[in-house]
């Protein structure tokens, strides 16, 4: 199978900085920002220049690298600052479990080169960061592939968020899924939940799809129950911040909403995300951070606000969709089925 390149990049390390499409911008502006200071690394994402698990962690990598590369003195002070680096992005986002994965792999390699020459350090870091950042992008191939014989010849698809190459270091894991189908020979037509109220779907999902010459339409995300219902959807296929040992799955704001009407109406619900991913320290999604994010991006829409002054906004990032609800996940070591606690396991093992 052919694997397409994709026409844009989402982050890269190039001329000793970070750089990262500004994703607040799409679909109206394709920027790409230089980033130089780990603070400035932490700063996007937190505030969602980048966003999508596996880019976090991606972006999480390339800040560690960053550390090192700016660090100053013998090998121990390098060290030292480096792992300040870590605790600063650790603390950038609460809940997308790649962020902390990518930055125990980073202190895990840093222990192993901690006494080596300061050049050493510094040139290891950056290739780990540039190996994470490389396997994503094979894990979301490999996530398409495992997910070929789910995929009917010709199906209408629903996807809320954005789960593409935006959100990952490309392909992407519920539009690899897509990506891989197409690129396949199926005819797959993608129904995008705009995903208040950062509109993701609107914003990113539309733009990346549209841009890569494959079907896609927006709907309001209030929209989607009546689809399924009508019989208009085949499946769904989303992606996922963290994934509990039990299969329980946190992903945007309104995803739950999506999975009970795809159970209501026996419409495949299915979750895609790579391996690093699923969180086997965390039991169930009871344990699961869910993120509070500004009141703003509720109560303003394009710098205007559209609510009364002094009324309260609650403004939840993710849901937890519990594991009953998933019909399967797409990992790239295979596809998972109820019941879950042992399918991870195996797969674990």
């Amino acid at each position: 199978m052919e694997n397409k390149k994709q026409s844009f990049v989402t982050i890269e390390w190039r001329d000793q900085a970070v750089v990262m499409i500004d994703q607040r911008l799409l679909p109206h502006q394709e920027k790409y920002n230089i980033y130089r200071e780990v603070p400035e690394v932490a700063e996007a994402i937190k505030t969602m220049v980048i966003r999508g698990a596996p880019a976090i962690g991606v972006a999480a990598g390339f800040g560690v690298a960053l550390g090192a590369h700016n660090a100053r003195g013998d090998a121990a002070a390098v060290v030292e600052q480096t792992k300040q680096a870590c605790d600063l992005l650790a603390a950038a986002r609460p809940t997308a479990v790649n962020l902390f994965w990518a930055i125990e792999r980073m202190r895990a390699r840093l222990a192993q080169v901690a006494t080596a020459p300061v050049q050493q350090i510094k040139e290891a870091l950056l290739a780990e960061a540039q190996t994470i950042c490389d396997e994503d992008l094979g894990l979301c191939h490999r996530i398409g592939e495992q997910a070929l014989d789910l995929i009917p010849q010709s199906a209408t698809l629903l996807t809320h968020c954005n789960a593409g190459g935006l959100a990952t270091a490309g392909h992407g894991t519920a539009l690899g899924v897509v990506r891989s189908a197409v690129q396949a020979g199926k005819r797959i037509k993608v129904i995008a939940d705009e995903t208040r109220p950062f509109l993701q779907g609107a914003r990113l999902t539309a733009w990346e799809l549209a841009r890569d010459g494959i079907d896609v339409t927006v709907i309001a995300d209030v929209a989607a129950a009546s689809l399924i219902a009508g019989g208009k959807i085949d499946l769904v296929v989303v992606g996922t911040d963290r994934v509990a040992a039990n299969g329980d799955v946190a992903n945007k704001i309104g995803t739950y909403s999506v999975a009970l009407a795809a159970r209501a109406h026996n419409v495949p619900f299915y979750v895609a995300a790579p391996w690093s991913t699923i969180d086997l320290n965390t039991a169930t999604g009871a344990a699961i951070p869910i993120e509070d994010r500004p009141a703003e991006e509720v109560s303003h829409v394009l710098g205007q606000r559209i609510i009364p002054e002094g009324v309260p906004v609650l403004n939840p990032a993710f849901d937890i969709t519990p594991a009953e609800l998933v019909t399967a996940l797409i990992t790239d070591r295979g596809v998972v089925r109820a019941p879950y606690i042992e399918g991870i396991k195996a797969l674990a093992g």
